[in-house]
């Protein structure tokens, strides 16, 4: 059944190009930097056939440094998403312009990044539960002390500004603002993402299966 607009909640994945020794550098030591660009890529494809099996409206990938490589190009045709370019000065001012592109044209937004191997279709379609209930916002956190998914029905500018994104204290400054600004807001249970060796680690124990 095609949702309507009122009814979708679109989903924005954030990726950077798989190059050699621009991702996954804390794992280059264990893995080299070849290996640690396939891997992420094979986290960013599990994480796009996660968005698009959760079938809730519109699935973005959100694109870094720019849209123009070919495996973004490559993701555009397998798995049917649009590719946007990130801009921004930040990860937040980046999550920003993001959030406000995809609730200008749907009711509900999820942003998402390419890093966690354990966040399923069910979790995104819990998050969207929650946002038509009625919260503001809905979280996702990270074991690290960030956050794996970030859910809007609303968006404003106070939740992106002034953190010290990649630290540990991402988690604590969202949940600071969205008091501040006096949201109601849901969060899930942690989940974990990929990042360090013993994450790595994890992983290889923890095969994930595939979405289709």
């Amino acid at each position: 059944m095609t949702r309507t607009v009122r009814d979708r909640c679109a989903i924005a994945l954030f990726a950077k190009a798989p190059e050699p020794g621009a991702v996954k550098t804390r794992l280059i030591p264990l893995l080299g930097k070849e290996a640690a660009a396939a891997l992420h890529r094979e986290l960013a494809e599990r994480a796009l056939a996660t968005a698009r099996g959760a079938a809730l409206g519109p699935v973005e990938l959100w694109c870094a440094p720019t849209i123009d490589h070919a495996f973004f190009r490559e993701c555009a045709t397998r798995y049917r998403v649009a590719l946007r370019a990130q801009r921004g000065a930040d990860l937040g001012a980046r999550m920003l312009r993001a959030a406000r592109s995809l609730l200008a044209a749907n009711a509900r937004a999820l942003i998402i990044g390419a890093d966690c191997p354990a966040l399923t279709a069910d979790h995104l379609r819990e998050a969207d539960t929650a946002l038509r209930a009625g919260d503001d916002a809905l979280l996702i956190p990270a074991e690290d002390g960030g956050y794996v998914a970030l859910g809007l029905s609303r968006c404003d500018a106070t939740l992106f500004g002034g953190i010290e994104w990649g630290g540990a204290r991402v988690l604590d400054a969202t949940r600071a603002r969205l008091r501040a600004l006096g949201w109601r807001w849901r969060e899930m249970p942690a989940l974990w993402d990929v990042d360090r060796p013993e994450d790595y680690h994890r992983l290889h124990r923890f095969k994930p299966h595939r979405p289709k």
